[in-house]
């Protein structure tokens, strides 16, 4: 193709927003096209879960490319323009009734909920969570009803328990699984997090897996779950999410429980590249998926300006956020394959923060109510500056000081 380079970029969420920027950037001649199924502008969808429900905050106070709009950075937007298609030998994608000419592509997808069978997409009564369409139903529902069951108890579940008790709504929350947050957490931060919702009055059944779904007399939801049935409401799912492939096969790409990637983000085939949550690339561990708002952010950005032109690896330390209560926990850097002893430096107050360390490396940190430090945790992790147990359980001694050593 002539002329100026033509990016099209699909999906509007933070991975496919950012994409769409940096290429702008990185070809400031380039004719940059983000396509998305949305009809709002791109926003974050931290507050879904958590101000949105409570009434505290509106989607569009955190809009990803900032008050001027995705147009304000020299992207054209297309709103409700659902991709259906990609031409990889004509090089177009059809999307919206039309077809979009492209050099390359950036695959920005994400993924979409885990749904369970027993609780079906658009079954009265029962929600998932992943759009601000989904979050406006649910906060309606959720001003009427007494009583919420809420199936997993990962990030987005604990944070919607958190969510109706400040609403007065009475909530159960239901986790297969021996402990909460088993993949993000050690047991004593974990155990924390579990008390602080029973303070609040959420009754969390573990080990407790949905067996059965009741429709019962009064038209409310019988969850039938460890020998009994609880009526409820409202039911919310939080049983995770699945990488949204299905455009990346149909057009041929080498699918791996997510989109395959190179270090720069390029697929199977050269000129189309995908990032965020739809995508599995190399990690330090071997081929992995990320589902956290900064890699989103961070993988979106390094594939569309490679998109347009540039040739940078994708080198992150992931990182997450959750707030709950007077909980703010944060987590930072790889959570090792084979989980190690845990770190715990004495804070004051309401925080806490515990390392995980391999070799002379801080891999690994998890703070509540501890910014500065997760901070500091983090830039000790990016530089790989070598550390010692001592110094990482010494509360006398400052993290700061940390960072001053020779890598």
């Amino acid at each position: 193709m002539g002329g100026a380079r033509k990016i099209i970029v699909i999906g509007g969420g933070p991975a496919g927003t950012w994409a769409a920027i940096a290429a702008r950037k990185q070809d400031p001649s380039a004719e940059v096209t983000l396509l998305s199924d949305e009809h709002h502008e791109p926003y974050e969808k931290p507050p879904l879960s958590k101000g949105v429900l409570t009434g505290k905050a509106k989607f569009d106070d955190a809009l990803i490319a900032g008050p001027k709009g995705v147009a304000g950075h020299g992207v054209v937007f297309e709103r409700n323009a659902r991709c259906t298609a990609i031409d990889r030998a004509a090089r177009t994608v059809t999307a919206g009734g039309r077809t979009w000419p492209y050099d390359t592509l950036v695959i920005a997808t994400g993924s979409t909920v885990r749904v369970l069978p027993q609780l079906p997409l658009g079954m009265p009564r029962v929600h998932y969570l992943r759009t601000v369409a989904h979050a406006h139903a649910l906060k309606a529902e959720l001003g009427q009803a007494k009583r919420l069951v809420v199936v997993g108890a990962g990030l987005i579940g604990l944070e919607v328990a958190s969510s109706a008790r400040a609403l007065g709504v009475e909530t159960a929350v239901l986790e297969v699984a021996p402990r909460i947050l088993a993949r993000v957490t050690d047991e004593e931060t974990g155990a924390r997090i579990h008390r602080r919702h029973a303070e609040h009055g959420v009754d969390i059944r573990l080990g407790t897996g949905l067996s059965g779904v009741e429709t019962l007399a009064d038209g409310r939801i019988g969850i039938v779950a460890g020998g009994e049935t609880i009526a409820a409401d409202l039911v919310v799912v939080g049983a995770g999410a699945v990488a949204d492939t299905k455009l990346a096969a149909e057009a041929g790409l080498e699918i791996d429980d997510g989109i395959v990637v190179d270090d720069c983000g390029r697929t199977s085939d050269p000129n189309i590249f995908a990032a965020g949550d739809a995508v599995r690339f190399p990690g330090p561990h071997g081929p992995v998926r990320l589902e956290d708002w900064r890699h989103a952010q961070d993988h979106g950005t390094v594939a569309g300006r490679n998109a347009a032109g540039a040739s940078e690896s994708y080198r992150p330390v992931p990182s997450f956020w959750s707030e709950q209560y007077d909980l703010y926990l944060q987590g930072v850097g790889w959570v090792p394959p084979q989980r190690g002893r845990y770190l715990h430096r004495p804070l004051p107050g309401n925080a806490s923060i515990v390392f995980q360390t391999e070799g002379a490396n801080l891999i690994y940190a998890l703070a509540i109510n501890a910014q500065r430090e997760i901070a500091t945790a983090r830039r000790l992790i990016e530089r790989r500056i070598p550390v010692n147990e001592a110094d990482l359980l010494d509360p006398g001694k400052p993290l700061q000081d940390l960072l001053k050593a020779k890598a």
